[in-house]
């Protein structure tokens, strides 16, 4: 009674001082919990004093599920714990951590437990306390006069239930979650989105059993996970060389198939597959009446098993979300299937990936229900998609596997996972929502993988390889923006930046040039002795590797000197507008440019053929000895030299002495080029050309 006398009096203690001001009025629960808990007799059990006020009611709660006392789950945190874990700065956050992940894999067993609003609330909650663990925590801030939780403790609760977040996607998720609400999830819209979920699993369930769909379930029994098609205002229509079909399009764990539609009903199914390495090409596609590609509302799919690729469009009047949504998905079994293949992952550890694949469709299948939230990333809230497009993503992928392998080898030998101190894993979360296994997994319970991705109060690889790749992106997401905020319009203009970007170059090769033009004979003279001497000296490479330290230092130099300052621009005088006939003419002088080009490049080639076939014999013994002369230099002369005599004859071709003789041997090898006939070239048509024509 003494106990529960002290216990009341804190309590009234924190009310009366304002530290629990926010939790009374609008959260009603938890004033009645509050009198619960200081009116029972067992009140010193549950009350722990290094927790605060929250943090203390959800471990409660967490004793109730687990059938126990506060006091009996701290005694066993201190047992299990490591003394790490204990440090006085972190005991608090890490025993709540202890007592979440306990009752969630206790409570998570039950059947239908997404439905419970006491679940719902409960998970919420643990997030709350997470912000506020300690009894030294400062009150949570408000937004709108709402509760609401960050970031930090969203990423810490909702993967500890697989179904509601993962680690890879638990920050896109809480991104487009709490963008509305100032990046700061409310409960109102997490409550949402578990219905959505709930919604999403009783769909795929009744769409699995449905006897309609028998046709396209093989023995490998296929989970169907999507299907469009069905309202005969949103069909989607299947484009195949010339012919279009509307039908039934359906998504399973496998494969995708096309349904189509016939007068009263659907013809046999066409199976796109999705598991086995055909090479496929899934990518957006653009459709339109005869051939014309004007709407950007298709997802072009091709495989080796296909004579030619499939084009499946998804009309809708504005925008193209819904073609976005199914391009995403498709993705994702394409992408885990790649995984599995690529390392070789079979039986229990194959089951985890395809159903990570799957949870991650359900998910994304109730954050579309949730319209207000705008515009959905879809690829960003699917794990494999994420991981294909993440800098390191395939490390991600690594880490899952050898997480899955040390799972698989330590299982019977470790009690961890029994512990609490690990999150619950997929496959038991999947069970537990009345899910059967792939035919992979013929095992019993005991052999599933049991440890989930969190661990009490560390930071595991996964999490940590995570973190480092999502830094990365967004140091390229940042690179990009500056890539695009330098672009610019129009071909002078561009031309404009690049003639001055390149304006360091172009002043090296003016003072080259002039070397080489002997213009001031001192400097080529001493140009041409220097580097002479470096030569024959043999110390080329070391000339080279000193121009790269060069350049190293200078960079060095100048991060040290730049650093904390702002970029200096690139100041570029913009030519006169254009108009857009001015433009025309320079795109089309551009092409005539290339094009001339490309005509002197067929030209030197096929004068080349004309040489090897000895099409002008005279001609050809010459090149024939030129060739012949080379090679011995090559045979026989040290290499030094060579490179000695070709840089002196370089650079002293138009010295005084030798201009003259340079001009005349030019243009007596013009002559000899230019008398060189082409070898024959005969045009063809296709013959399907010719039938159209």
């Amino acid at each position: 009674m003494a106990t529960a006398g002290k216990t009341r009096a804190m309590f009234e203690g924190l009310v009366k001082d304002g530290s629990l001001k926010w939790l009374l009025g609008k959260k009603s629960y938890f004033a009645e919990e509050f009198e619960e808990m200081e009116n029972s007799p067992s009140a010193g059990k549950n009350f722990v004093r290094e927790l605060s006020p929250v943090a203390n009611l959800v471990v409660r709660r967490c004793a109730k599920i687990l059938k126990t006392s506060s006091s009996d789950l701290q005694e066993g945190f201190n047992l299990e714990a490591s003394d790490s874990l204990k440090n006085p700065s972190r005991y608090a956050r890490n025993l709540l951590e202890y007592c979440c992940f306990k009752a969630l894999s206790l409570k998570a067993q039950i059947s239908g437990h997404l439905l419970d609003k006491t679940f719902r609330r409960l998970t919420y909650d643990m997030m709350l306390a997470w912000e506020v663990p300690a009894a030294t925590s400062q009150p949570l801030t408000n937004v709108d006069e709402e509760v609401s939780v960050g970031l930090e403790a969203f990423c810490r609760i909702a993967p500890a239930v697989p179904i509601i977040a993962n680690v890879i996607i638990c920050e896109n998720l809480f991104e487009v979650l709490s963008s509305s609400t100032g990046g700061r999830l409310q409960f109102p819209i997490y409550d949402k989105y578990l219905g959505g979920i709930e919604k999403a699993i009783k769909k795929m369930k009744s769409n699995s059993d449905s006897s309609l769909l028998s046709a396209i379930r093989p023995t490998r029994g296929e989970k169907i996970l999507e299907i469009d098609g069905t309202v005969t205002t949103q069909p989607v229509l299947e484009h195949v060389g010339i012919s279009t079909w509307p039908g039934r399009l359906i998504l399973t764990d496998h494969a995708l198939y096309f349904e189509e539609l016939r007068v009263v009903s659907y013809d046999k199914p066409k199976r796109y597959d999705l598991a086995d390495d055909l090479n496929q090409v899934v990518k957006p596609e653009l459709t339109g009446p005869w051939g014309t590609r004007l709407f950007d509302k298709a997802v072009f799919y091709s495989s080796t098993s296909l004579s030619e690729p499939a084009v499946l469009e998804f009309p809708e009047l504005k925008g193209h979300a819904r073609r976005d949504y199914w391009l995403a998905i498709i993705r994702e079994i394409l992408c885990v299937h790649k995984y599995i293949s690529k390392f070789g992952i079979k039986g229990v550890a194959r089951d985890e990936a395809l159903w990570k694949a799957v949870l991650g469709i359900l998910r994304l299948q109730a954050i579309q229900d949730i319209s207000s939230l705008g515009p959905v990333p879809n690829d960003s809230l699917l794990m494999f998609n994420l991981c294909d497009q993440l800098p390191g993503g395939d490390l991600i992928l690594e880490t899952l596997v050898n997480m899955s392998n040390s799972s698989e080898s330590n299982h019977g030998h470790d009690s961890k996972p029994e512990s609490g101190m690990y999150s619950i894993s997929v496959l038991d979360t999947v069970s537990n929502l009345g899910f059967v296994f792939g035919t992979s997994s013929n095992s019993s319970v005991e052999s599933r993988i049991a440890v989930g991705e969190i661990t009490v109060g560390e930071t595991t690889l996964l999490e940590r390889v995570v973190k480092e790749s999502k830094n990365n992106y967004k140091k390229v997401v940042s690179a990009q923006a500056t890539v695009d905020g330098v672009k610019v319009d129009g071909i002078d203009t561009n031309l404009a930046v690049m003639k001055e970007l390149l304006y360091p170059l172009d002043e090296l090769r003016k003072c080259l040039q002039s070397l080489l033009n002997w213009d001031d004979p001192l400097k080529s003279s001493g140009f041409c002795l220097f580097f002479g001497y470096i030569i024959w000296r043999g110390w080329v490479g070391y000339a080279a590797a000193l121009v790269l330290v060069f350049i190293s230092a200078f960079m060095i130099i100048s991060r040290c000197f730049n650093q904390g300052r702002s970029v200096a621009e690139v100041k570029v005088i913009a030519p006169p507008p254009m108009n857009t006939m001015e433009q025309l003419l320079a795109v089309q002088n551009a092409v005539s440019q290339a094009e001339q080009f490309i005509q002197d490049g067929n030209i030197f080639l096929l004068k080349f053929r004309g040489l090897l076939l000895s099409i002008f014999p005279q001609a050809t013994e010459k090149m024939a000895f030129g060739l012949l002369s080379a090679g011995l230099v090559l045979a026989f002369l040290p290499t030094k030299y060579i490179v000695l005599l070709v840089f002196l004859n370089t650079f002293t071709m138009f010295s005084p002495p030798r201009k003259a003789s340079t001009e005349r041997w030019e243009r007596r090898f013009r002559e000899w080029w230019f008398s060189i006939p082409a070898a024959p070239v005969k045009l063809e048509r296709d013959k399907e050309d010719k039938k159209k024509k």
